[in-house]
């Protein structure tokens, strides 16, 4: 009889043991489930800074004029600018591109904490190309524009401490 009473007493720890270990198990899978949620926000992030900064460049080619008069150079967000060109009130380069910054700042600031932005087009002299005079073509530029977005995310766990913020760039020379 006294080997049964040992035998009891092995069960309970040996089903103690497996609860621990099961504890250890579902402890650890939390923590990847906070690190996967905290990955997807960062990998979601960078998807908009892509959809943004292409926006931003697809404005652009439909405003060549503007972009070689120099009219999207500059910081981002802006908030100031009229945003009333549209099909019925007739409106020249500088103003669709006045019009595009003001619009483009809204989205960079509703898709992206704590964002901002420049864009610099530079070589128009190099090509020798006048806009004003082949307002139907695309024109042959020889230059190229630095585009640079910068924007906050929190860490995730790589590093850096778990709630802070973590400064990102994204950089891109492009040739509208």
């Amino acid at each position: 009889m006294d080997g049964l009473q040992y035998q009891r007493g092995v069960s309970l720890i040996e089903v103690l043991v497996a609860v621990f270990v099961f504890a250890i198990g579902l402890i650890g899978l939390a923590g990847l489930t906070v690190m996967a949620s905290r990955s997807n926000q960062a990998a979601y992030l960078r998807t908009q800074v892509t959809f943004l900064a292409n926006n931003l460049a697809d404005r652009m080619r439909a405003n060549s004029v503007g972009v070689w008069r120099g009219s999207y150079n500059g910081a981002y967000p802006v908030s100031t600018g009229s945003t009333t060109c549209d099909k019925a009130t007739g409106c020249d380069p500088a103003a669709v591109a006045a019009r595009d910054k003001v619009m483009w700042s809204r989205l960079l600031t509703s898709q992206l904490p704590g964002s901002r932005a420049t864009l610099q087009c530079t070589g128009v002299d190099r090509a020798g190309y006048d806009p004003s005079g082949q307002l139907g073509s695309r024109p042959p530029y020889g230059g190229s524009c630095a585009m640079t977005i910068t924007w906050t995310e929190r860490g995730i766990g790589t590093g850096e401490s778990n709630g802070d913020a973590a400064p990102q760039v994204f950089s891109w020379r492009l040739q509208p």
